[in-house]
């Protein structure tokens, strides 16, 4: 170096390449980690739809045959010959199709007002090996009668 000469750094040292190249990493990795969570929780919230829409599709089956009784226990196989024993199925099969085989549902009725209760699993969001979840539609199939005086 000449006396009284001076210089201005020029280009970048190794060192800042690799600080910038870890801020960078640090991002990346925090991006990843937010858009795995966010695929957790939609997968969860269309478990819930799907429970939804199901319950839902039961209970406009059990408004549209009234007189049937659909708190019996659902059959094994499929009946088109009584529309109860067939809906019960296929509210059945439909739960398993979208939950697994530890789905469960049931209907009560309790002073005419039916309970469609659906549970299922739903670990993956939760990040366990068991993270219990539940469905709960309650609604009158029926109109109340008339009181005459």
């Amino acid at each position: 170096m000449r006396a009284g000469s001076q210089h201005a750094q020029e280009g970048m040292t190794l060192i800042e390449v690799l600080v910038a190249l870890l801020i960078l990493t640090v991002g990346l990795l925090g991006a990843a980690a937010v858009q795995l969570n966010a695929l957790k929780y939609t997968d969860s919230s269309r478990m819930t739809s799907q429970a939804s829409f199901i319950a839902y599709d039961m209970m406009d089956r059990i408004r549209a045959n009234s007189g049937a009784d659909y708190t019996v226990t659902p059959p094994t196989s499929g009946n088109l010959s009584v529309a109860r024993d067939q809906d019960l199925y296929d509210f059945t099969t439909n739960i398993i199709a979208f939950g697994g085989p530890t789905a469960t549902g049931s209907i009560t009725l309790n002073q005419r007002v039916y309970t469609i209760t659906i549970n299922w699993s739903d670990a993956r969001a939760a990040n366990t090996a068991s993270a219990p979840r539940s469905f709960v539609l309650s609604s009158r199939a029926a109109v109340d009668p008339v009181a005459t005086p």
